[in-house]
């Protein structure tokens, strides 16, 4: 007796299987399953996929659009000045609701884990207050994750180090950086040094916003590679961004790909942001900034597509849908042959799992028992159509329901959110 079955849904590697599902586990996958269920999906031609998962994004921001003015230039520096005045605005009431909103509308797409940084520059940390929050509200459906961001810079803000690690007392689960933010180069290698010993003494994960920049000479991730070969943290931390080494010289980053293999650093470029941040200072050509990918993962670098904003003082669109982050991030990388098309389809799947650390994570037996039901018959068709969700389940338990039409979302002591998809 299962409380859920999910009968006949193609798995991503193309197996056709039941899953059954008893309280918040995954208690069988097998051709047939011949049992009684409270519950049942038919999802026969369905893609039946392990939940979506954001490794990068920005929750005290998002939904802040227009607040207190739209980013006339379109730049990063801009985007952080509007932030700046931004955060001492708000409430704590209002980011609580509009990362509510946001995950609401996360939920409804199957993105069912997000790591959020969260800014720790302003003294009243209101921000950490907030997401803390959001955190607990939505534990029963969304595993949120939550990284402290000296956005002014670690040194460079008055009380960038204190916050932090206020910050990390108050709950935050990761220490994060910015060290091409910092006065100096040297400045921002001394933040590196001195994050990566905090993580070390703490034993929590590290994700720097590492090298967000189109200066070639911006080279923090090599001091980040050897900070975490020299702390013992292999596998524990991400480069997010890396901007710069689009714009790297060749030679040099033969070196460095090899130094990050080595320290199993992985990497979170966000196709939609970087295209539109980067090279705004080019006439042209005219750079677009995303990563060198297809080369990371050549050396075995793990990396994930993230989607890092959403209308807020940095991109004025979005979704919520990782679906539309991993097709921006096929076409800028040039991810076309059909095993690469699958591959950004896993990094927006087990491979941002892998680097948040989800244990617990996936389509097998033991599991949590978290799938997306997809309006596709496999990752590649998902990806071209960013396919409709006809059904989330989260923990156990069905979320969200879609009739190749509409999507609603039912969570408890939440408002019903229906979203239309459009026509295709």
């Amino acid at each position: 007796m299962f409380d859920l079955i999910v009968k006949g849904g193609t798995l991503p590697d193309g197996r056709v299987a039941d899953i059954g599902i008893v309280g918040e586990k995954i208690a069988a996958i097998e051709p047939a399953l011949e049992a009684q269920a409270g519950e049942v999906i038919i999802a026969t031609g369905d893609l039946v996929s392990p939940p979506f998962v954001d490794p990068h994004f920005h929750m005290d921001a998002t939904l802040s659009y227009g607040i207190p003015r739209v980013n006339g230039s379109g730049t990063l520096l801009e985007g952080i000045d509007l932030w700046g005045e931004l955060r001492d605005l708000a409430t704590v009431d209002e980011m609580v609701e509009r990362a509510l909103t946001y995950c609401d509308w996360a939920a409804a797409m199957g993105l069912l884990a997000i790591r959020s940084h969260v800014d720790t520059t302003p003294d009243h940390l209101n921000t950490v207050t907030a997401m803390l929050e959001v955190r607990e509200r939505v534990k029963d459906y969304i595993d949120l994750q939550l990284v402290a961001f000296p956005q002014d810079g670690f040194y460079r803000a008055p009380n960038g180090r204190e916050n932090v690690l206020r910050a990390l007392d108050m709950g935050v689960d990761v220490v994060g950086g910015i060290p091409h933010f910092e006065r100096t180069m040297a400045d921002g290698a001394a933040s590196l040094r001195d994050l990566c010993e905090i993580a070390a003494e703490r034993g929590l994960m590290v994700d720097i916003h590492c090298d967000e920049t189109d200066d070639p000479l911006s080279r923090h991730v090599e001091t980040l590679a050897y900070e975490t070969v020299r702390l013992g943290l292999q596998g524990r931390v991400a480069g997010s961004h890396l901007t710069s080494m689009h714009s790297m010289d060749n030679y040099y980053v033969s070196k460095l790909l090899p130094l990050m293999a080595e320290a199993e650093l992985s990497a979170i470029p966000n196709p939609l942001i970087n295209i539109v941040l980067q090279g705004r200072h080019d006439s042209f050509p005219k750079r677009r900034g995303l990563t060198r990918v297809k080369e990371m993962q050549a050396m075995g670098i793990r990396v994930g597509w993230g989607q890092d904003c959403v209308l807020d003082p940095w991109y004025s669109l979005g979704t919520a849908d990782m679906l539309d982050v991993a097709f921006m991030g096929l076409h800028v990388a040039q991810m076309t042959h059909p095993d690469e098309m699958a591959r950004c389809f896993t990094m927006v799947t087990e491979t941002n799992a892998a680097i948040m650390g989800l244990g617990d994570y996936g389509l097998r037996v033991g599991a949590t028992a978290s799938l997306v039901v997809l309006d596709a018959g496999n990752p590649t068709e998902a990806l071209r159509l960013r396919a409709g969700r006809l059904a989330v389940v989260a923990k156990g338990r069905v979320i969200a329901r879609g009739e190749r039409g509409d999507e609603r979302l039912d969570i408890p002591g939440r408002p019903a959110l229906v979203r239309r998809r459009l026509e295709r």
